[in-house]
């Protein structure tokens, strides 16, 4: 559906876009069928979309998947979405805000699927990171998020875009960006340009004695950029500087080392240093 007929029906149902829930609807073909196919969905799939807007992105999923199951937090765009997905009798949208979904609860009755979404941008971090953190069945997520964000999620240690969410994100996904999206395709036209983030969730990606000692350990590498990672330890772990500095030597660091530096399996391998030595 292209951009003028979306409008045409927004505005037919006398739509009003809301700037606190992010609306931002995407309406290029090819973009769309792009996404969907990037994710991997087949007639096999069974795909989550969060977000779901007007519908355009679920009707694309729709036509390639098994099915679909669309959150979306606004109730107004209920008549919308009865024009936009007429007759797409494999899409099921649930009016409610996922953030606020309990994860085993919702899991409970569904197979093992996908996550494909237009994320809002204001949600796309905690959003992810409940999938990452929290779900059994979850295979991969596919998403729109802000370029800035997207290169955060996939950065290489050592680098300026590298974080406590790379690293946390390492733990359980293989994070690679898709394509890059102007902000001239989407309706209304944002202000930033936008990426498509494919995480492919793998057990046992970085493999850690303690997921909570390594997101402590995690935590304290970014606690301050400006400090030495041995001084962040100490602070975080309440543990003396030679502790620290005979931890990160075990590791093979030296102990001006800042916390950027390292990689997620490096962090793994300090928390499980802190495992053997009953330090938490």
């Amino acid at each position: 559906m292209e951009e003028n007929k979306v409008s045409e029906v927004l505005a037919s149902q006398g739509f009003k876009f809301k700037k606190q829930f992010g609306q931002n609807f995407i309406t290029d073909q090819n973009l769309l069928a792009s996404i969907v196919e990037g994710a991997g969905a087949d007639k096999n799939s069974t795909v989550v979309e969060i977000g779901c807007g007007a519908g355009t992105l679920t009707k694309a999923i729709a036509a390639r998947a098994k099915s679909v199951v669309a959150f979306e937090i606004d109730r107004e765009l209920a008549p919308v979405l009865a024009v936009t997905l007429a007759g797409v009798d494999n899409a099921e949208v649930v009016f409610r805000d996922f953030s606020r979904v309990n994860m085993e609860e919702f899991e409970r009755t569904m197979p093992p699927y996908i996550v494909i979404a237009n994320l809002p941008y204001y949600i796309t971090t905690p959003l992810v990171m409940q999938f990452i953190e929290r779900s059994k069945k979850c295979l991969s997520l596919t998403v729109m998020v802000q370029e800035e964000v997207a290169e955060r999620f996939c950065a290489q240690a050592g680098t300026a875009e590298y974080g406590a969410v790379t690293a946390n994100i390492a733990l359980r996904g293989v994070c690679k960006i898709v394509r890059r999206v102007p902000r001239t395709m989407f309706y209304p036209r944002p202000n930033v340009d936008s990426a498509v983030v494919r995480i492919d969730i793998a057990e046992g990606n970085v493999r850690v004695k303690d997921a909570a000692l390594y997101k402590k350990v995690v935590r304290a590498a970014f606690a301050s950029r400006r400090k030495t990672f041995e001084n962040n330890l100490m602070q975080t772990f309440g543990i003396s500087r030679a502790a620290a500095g005979a931890a990160l030597s075990a590791c093979g660091h030296d102990a001006k080392v800042r916390g950027e530096q390292l990689s997620p399996n490096q962090f793994a391998a300090l928390a499980d240093y802190f495992f053997e030595e009953g330090i938490k």
